[in-house]
């Protein structure tokens, strides 16, 4: 190997070592109460049931599309990486173990991710009692931890891979199997917490009147269960593959992207090729340097912990266009190239400003919906769906000139690039993002073991400072995913020998408004899963309060457990469908119809699928945040009609914020990459 694979060897092992040391300081930190370390036993327990459970599950899934990789024709892909050729791939037996090895590194960082935060959620509300900056040094290192991990193996994969095999193409299959594990692990993870979330609110907070997370309620310990299992070990799986994709879709342009350079000789393949992993090496780093400047007051308002994370991800940000421009001059390269993972940086970050505009409480649009809630739930969803629609305009409008601006500085190995330099500071993003399920659960925890009541408050103000990073988040990762599908649908059309997409023939017609179909009955069956699942989350909770009437009075224990066993199988029950629909539909389409067919339908998804997530993103992040506002206060407080208006609407939001819409975005780049590796069936 090179210096390029040594040095990104590095990084990633500088990494894994950060969140070795920061997992080691957070299991240091005192625990806190025997009554709070038994709910977070009880949380540990039934997280770590369900990832057992579902991953049993995806290893015979993971079996059965290994076995059919075995007897995959040979890739034809031309060109010449340095002095190794990439044409044909002799060893099919190389696309298997690279699937398994992308499924099973998916697998790994949504455990490790999961594992701390359900040790870092009761050491959150411990040093909560302790002060706001204390508690928010253990909820961020937790989701530091899910961010190193993520890009620590991922590059260690990737790395290892390509320079066991040299083949671009292999890692096309490792790709595939992240791609695989982080459809599963979303979409089940997701269709648990929002199930336990659903039933909780409507029987306990509506129909009961009890407080949030109130021990008396059966769905409360599934409820932060499943924060752990859906918000940290689905989420980690998610931004694994984005991570991941963006740089094979790079690496993979390299070959593909010829006639797209727009001036002069191409550079050497060896140089582009290492150039994103280089960018992200450089990414790691400083995202490590960036964790070192979130801090904040104790007496610190919403805005002040906004900024507390925005230095954190701004200087990560600034660190990488300093040590790109300095890499790309030594390296010889075009210094357009810089300005294209500028680019990227900029429009991530312009998307998740716009999210936050359209999701947080200190902002017109979100305090204008929980003013609608004074009129009823029917007003405050059609606001939310508004909301939602309009949020759209920014980010698009951002993609489109990000796109016309990569395109013409550096081709279609521009645009993957673009994805590469708004992933390139993902462990600092990620870190942001994670920590929110964490002091979610401390909140949970300093509630059910009665807790001073201004320690529910700091962990209050952090849960909302989450619900805000993790919708800008999922900004990042839509705005990404956009970028990469691009780049790998380019890549497709090389695999599978097509010149172009004439969108005038009825099969190219046909396939794009397959595509464009997709995420609308993808979002369909997720949704109505958690829909189902919540109902037997409610029929459970009432039959409860019914039967057993001492659960109000105190005197007799809900049965959480049968709570979380019902969350559980429903989630592994629905998950399936919408999982092989999404891998098996690029295939039918493409051997019914024809490659160019299968072309239109990734155009179709791409456009339908970014405008939907984007949508159900926001609209759920507002209303999670219109009825934080008003619990605060606002329009009568806790308990008031609009409160309960306000309820409802989450309900409607949490589903499409961290079920449906967040799995959209793996859905676009599962089918590219999908028709990637089976490409050359439909020749």
């Amino acid at each position: 190997m090179g210096w390029e694979l040594y040095f990104v060897l590095a990084t990633a092992a500088v990494a894994l070592l950060y969140a070795a040391f920061l997992s080691r300081k957070i299991v240091a930190v005192d625990p806190g109460n025997d009554a709070m370390q038994s709910i977070a036993i009880a949380i540990q327990e039934g997280a770590t049931s369900f990832l057992k459970r579902e991953y049993t599950i995806l290893s015979i899934f993971v079996v059965v599309v290994a076995s059919a990789l075995l007897i995959l024709i040979d890739l034809d892909i031309t060109g010449k990486f340095g002095d190794i050729q990439l044409a044909r791939l002799q060893s099919t037996p190389a696309y298997t173990i690279a699937y398994i090895f992308g499924a099973f590194c998916s697998a790994l960082t949504g455990y490790i991710g999961m594992s701390i935060a359900v040790r870092a959620n009761v050491r959150t509300a411990a040093e909560a009692k302790k002060g706001l900056n204390r508690a928010l040094n253990v909820a961020f290192s937790s989701g530091t931890v899910m961010g190193m991990a993520v890009v620590g193996i991922s590059l260690i994969g990737i790395v290892t891979l390509y320079g066991t095999y040299r083949s671009v193409p292999v890692l096309a299959a490792f790709a595939f199997g992240a791609s695989s594990i982080a459809l599963f692990a979303r979409v089940g993870g997701g269709i648990f917490t929002k199930a336990a979330d659903v039933g909780a609110d409507l029987v306990g907070k509506v129909e009961a009147g009890i407080p949030e997370d109130d021990p008396r309620n059966p769905a409360t310990i599934a409820d932060n269960v499943g924060d752990n299992v859906g918000d940290v070990a689905g989420m980690g799986a998610d931004l694994f593959e984005s991570y991941s994709g963006s740089i094979i879709a790079a690496m993979s342009l390299v070959i593909v992207a010829t006639v797209a350079w727009p001036a002069g000789e191409r550079p050497d393949y060896r140089i582009l090729g290492y150039y994103p992993l280089l960018i992200m090496g450089i990414g790691v780093i400083s995202s490590i340097i960036g964790t070192f400047l979130v801090r904040t007051k104790e007496d610190a308002n919403m805005g002040t912990l906004l900024w507390a994370l925005r230095k954190g991800i701004f200087g990560s940000g600034i660190f990488v266009v300093i040590a790109t421009w300095i890499l790309t001059s030594q390296l010889g390269l075009d210094m357009n190239l810089v300005w294209v993972v500028i680019t990227g940086l900029v429009a991530g970050n312009i998307i998740g400003l716009a999210t936050e505009y359209y999701t947080a409480y200190e902002y017109k649009p979100t305090q204008n919906l929980a003013k609608q809630a004074e009129a009823g739930a029917g007003p405050l969803i059609i606001g939310g769906l508004s909301l939602g629609m309009l949020s759209t305009i920014i980010p698009v409008l951002t993609l489109c000139i990000a796109i016309a601006i990569t395109f013409n500085l550096a081709g279609l190995y521009g645009i993957a690039l673009a994805a590469v330099g708004m992933l390139s500071t993902l462990g600092i993003t990620l870190a942001s993002d994670a920590y929110g399920p964490v002091a979610d659960n401390a909140g949970g925890i300093a509630e059910q073991a009665g807790l001073p009541a201004e320690v529910r408050e700091r962990t209050d103000a952090l849960d909302s400072l989450g619900n805000t990073t993790a919708a800008t988040g999922k900004g990042f990762a839509i705005g990404s995913a956009v970028l990469t599908s691009l780049a790998l649908m380019a890549t497709y059309t090389q695999t599978s020998g097509i010149k172009s997409v004439d969108l005038l023939d009825y099969k190219v017609l046909i396939g794009l408004l397959i595509g464009s179909l997709m995420p609308f009955v993808f979002s369909a069956l997720t949704m109505g899963a958690v829909g189902k699942a919540a109902m037997e989350m409610v029929d459970e909770v009432r039959r409860q309060f019914k039967e057993m009437p001492g659960i109000m009075n105190g005197t007799e224990k809900p049965d959480s457990n049968r709570a979380v066993d019902i969350a559980t199988q429903s989630a592994l029950r629905e998950m399936v469908i919408p999982g092989i629909l999404a891998i098996t539909t690029p295939v039918i389409v493409g051997v019914v119809l024809n490659a160019e067919a299968l072309g239109g339908m990734l155009i179709g998804s791409i456009g339908s699928g970014a405008l939907l997530a984007l949508m159900m993103a926001n609209s759920g992040g507002a209303w999670d945040n219109a009825k934080k506002f008003i619990e605060s206060g606002s329009g009568g407080g806790k308990g008031s009609d609009a409160h309960k208006a306000s309820v409802v609407g989450d309900t409607v939001g949490d589903p499409f914020k961290d079920t449906s819409g967040p799995s959209i975005n793996i859905l676009l780049k599962l089918m590219a990459i999908v028709a990637v590796v089976f490409g050359p069936l439909f020749l």
